[in-house]
């Protein structure tokens, strides 16, 4: 399943598909299943649907995602077992009939998000953490609720945003690249008074967007610092990018975060210099958005247990606590 804090509806692909793409593991079928339950149109779970029909008296959902990606299909209960956990009865999910984007090979997407239809409102969780795996992993992403960070995490001020229930915004206040604070304005990281801006946490966006002008500081500043490697050409949307095939081992300034509460996360080297081919070109792993909404994605959380404490509005992060 595909982890993902940036939305809310969970769901899998469901039999008879109408259009699904292909999945690792056999594709859901509920005409096996003695739990699962479609949801009538006057439910509340279904009214919370952004998107919604009605079909016959039953809930019909769809969901798009930013880059593209959709599911649409039937808004169901089903019971709902992790390995090595309690089975969780009633649990509103789609059955996604028609299915296409970049889900490669996943049979679903759990929603982490904020929203009354995520995964974690639904159990009631207090907290949830989860750490992605490296790229090049052998083993399995994990996925926790109602645990405690680790007593070393990195915490900052995990923010809500009263006009979309669904992000989990951070509150950044500084850049600095090799030690240095950058001269970016915290202004530039705030969400506004009308809800727009901010800086969100989305396991489900792949690479670091920032603000133009954050984004070109931190760069400027990277490139500084890495004068004796060999560039090479961008790679779509990286536009900083190194040829370090004939080099075993190199040193790159320290990339950090700085939050309101004061603390900083140094993020590892690994997280912001990705190889991105087979023949040794390494790219600098953020890019810019003209958007004034700036998203941490997924690329800079490998590795690390990120924990989102949400009964006392904290976000944590523990690199290489996999």
């Amino acid at each position: 399943m595909v982890l993902d804090t940036g939305s809310d509806v969970n769901w899998v692909q469901c039999a008879p598909c109408a259009d699904c793409y292909q999945q690792a593991d056999p594709i859901y079928d509920p005409g096996l299943s003695s739990s699962f339950t479609p949801l009538t149109c006057e439910t509340q779970q279904c009214q919370s649907l952004d998107v919604s029909e009605c079909r016959n008296g039953t809930c019909l959902y769809e969901v798009s995602y930013g880059d593209g990606s959709y599911t649409v299909g039937d808004f169901v209960t089903e019971t709902i077992t992790f390995g090595g956990s309690a089975a969780v009865d009633n649990v509103a999910i789609g059955c996604g009939h028609n299915n296409e984007g970049l889900f490669v090979g996943a049979a679903g997407l759990i929603g982490l998000g904020g929203g009354r239809l995520s995964f974690p409102s639904q159990i009631n969780a207090s907290s949830f953490s989860y750490c992605l795996v490296d790229r090049d992993s052998d083993s399995a992403s994990t996925l926790e609720f109602n645990s405690a960070a680790p007593p070393d995490a990195v915490t900052a001020p995990l923010v809500r945003n009263s006009k979309l229930d669904t992000f989990y915004y951070m509150d950044i206040t500084g850049i600095s690249v090799a030690g240095e604070l950058l001269p970016i304005l915290p202004k530039t990281f705030q969400m506004n008074d009308n809800g727009s801006g901010g800086v969100i946490v989305d396991s489900g966006t792949a690479v670091t967007r920032l603000q133009t002008e954050a984004y070109n500081s931190m760069r400027d500043a990277f490139r500084r610092g890495t004068k004796e490697l060999p560039p090479a050409a961008s790679v779509a949307l990286f536009d900083t990018c190194y040829d370090l095939s004939s080099r075993k081992s190199v040193e790159v300034p320290t990339v950090s975060f700085h939050f309101s509460n004061g603390k900083a996360l140094s993020l590892p080297a690994k997280n912001y210099i990705i190889p991105v081919d087979s023949s040794g070109t390494f790219c600098f792993a953020f890019a810019p958005t003209a958007s004034s909404l700036g998203i941490i994605g997924n690329v800079q959380q490998q590795g690390t247990r990120v924990s989102y404490d949400l009964e006392n509005s904290l976000i944590g992060f523990s690199p290489n606590k996999c």
